[in-house]
C-alpha cells in the first residue's frame, strides 16, 4: 500500500520524513465489492479517499428519482463527498462503488491534524480545494456551453478510461444525455 499512496503524494506535495510515515500510517485500507455503498444520502462524510484500484462515483438522486453523477474516479485518484466533509453536514450525495475497489482512507480528524500541523499538507489541501473548484466549474460550463457531442468528445479527450469501464447509465448521467443519445454518440465514433 505504502508505495502506491507514496508515489502518488510525490506528485502533489513535497512532504519529507517524519510527515510522510505520518500521513501513510493515517491511511487505512478499505475494500468494497461492485455496487456498494460507502457513503449514504443524509451520513456526514468521514473519510477522505485515495483510490488504490477499482473505481467510484459519486452521485446524487433528484425529487425525480434520476441519478446524476457528479464525479467519477478510477484507480490512483483522490476522491471525498467534499461538501460535507468539510463542513460536517450530512450528505446530499451517495458514493459507490462501481467495480470491486480497494480504497485508502484517512478520517476527518487526522485528515485536519495534519493540515494544522504539516505545511505540506495543508498547501495539498489547498490544491485539492483548487482542483475540486475548477473542476466543478468547467463541469457547470460545459453543461451549460456545449452540446452533448462536445461534452462527450470532451471525456474522450480528458477521461477515455471513462468510455471503456464506465457502464452506459453511470456516463450518460454524468455526461448528462439519455442513456439513447450515449450509444449514438459511442457508434458514430467507431
Amino acid at each position: 500500500m505504502a508505495e502506491q499512496i507514496r508515489a502518488f503524494l510525490e506528485t502533489k506535495v513535497m512532504l519529507e520524513e517524519p510527515q510522510l510515515s505520518i500521513v501513510e500510517v493515517a491511511f487505512k485500507c478499505q475494500t468494497f465489492k461492485k455496487n456498494e455503498q460507502i457513503l449514504r444520502t443524509g451520513e456526514v462524510c468521514n473519510n477522505f479517499y485515495f483510490i488504490a484500484s477499482g473505481g467510484i462515483r459519486v452521485y446524487f438522486i433528484t425529487q425525480q428519482g434520476h441519478e446524476k453523477t457528479r464525479h467519477i474516479a478510477l484507480d490512483n485518484t483522490i476522491i471525498s463527498a467534499l461538501s460535507s466533509f468539510i463542513s460536517r453536514l450530512p450528505s446530499m450525495e451517495l458514493i459507490v462503488a462501481m467495480e470491486d475497489t480497494e480504497l485508502y482512507a484517512i478520517s476527518h480528524d487526522d485528515f485536519f491534524h495534519l493540515v494544522q500541523s504539516c505545511r505540506e499538507w495543508e498547501l495539498f489541501y489547498r490544491l485539492i480545494l483548487e482542483t475540486a473548484y475548477i473542476t466543478q466549474t468547467r463541469r457547470v460550463e460545459t453543461r451549460v456551453t456545449l452540446s452533448a457531442k462536445q461534452r462527450y468528445d470532451l471525456v474522450m479527450r480528458d477521461n477515455p478510461e471513462f468510455i471503456q469501464r464506465v457502464s452506459n447509465k453511470v456516463l450518460a448521467s454524468y455526461l448528462d444525455i439519455t442513456q439513447e443519445t450515449l450509444s449514438r454518440l459511442k457508434s458514430s465514433h467507431h
